[in-house]
């Protein structure tokens, strides 16, 4: 007789099916969300009949509301002087020479306020320039 204890087995757990099936539904969640860029700033744009374009995304973004206050990229300015505008642009900006600067005007605000923004990015050498507008009805 043989009276020798027997090795049992050791259970193992394999971890590898359930990481791939988490990777997969983590890949599947990240493709199927759905990305828009909303603005928390409550501005109407003026029309246009052109078609929209793309935008590329080295661009900064000033809005500017119906009273004349700028937002550099969604961020609220201290005060609307030209100082503090080119200021703020040139920190968005950082490294880039020529980004593309798109103003982004309520229908009713001041025409002052828009030459200002123009007017900060020639001082700064930013040469492209774009106006937000939402396509016109016909």
């Amino acid at each position: 007789m043989n009276f020798r204890p027997q090795k049992s087995e050791e259970v193992d757990v394999n971890l590898t099916p359930l990481i791939d099936v988490v990777f997969l539904l983590l890949i599947f969640f990240m493709v199927s969300t759905t990305f828009q860029d909303q603005s928390e700033i409550n501005i109407r744009l003026p029309t246009a009949s052109e078609e929209p374009k793309e935008i590329k995304v080295d661009s900064i973004d000033i809005t500017i509301n119906a009273q004349g206050q700028f937002f550099i990229n969604n961020r609220p300015l201290v005060n609307a002087q030209l100082v503090t505008l080119k200021r703020a642009i040139q920190e968005v900006a950082g490294s880039n020479k020529d980004p593309l600067v798109i103003v982004k005007a309520d229908a009713m605000t001041p025409h002052q306020a828009v030459i200002m923004a123009m007017d900060a990015s020639r001082q700064l050498g930013f040469g492209r320039l774009a106006f937000a507008t939402i396509q016109d009805e016909k």
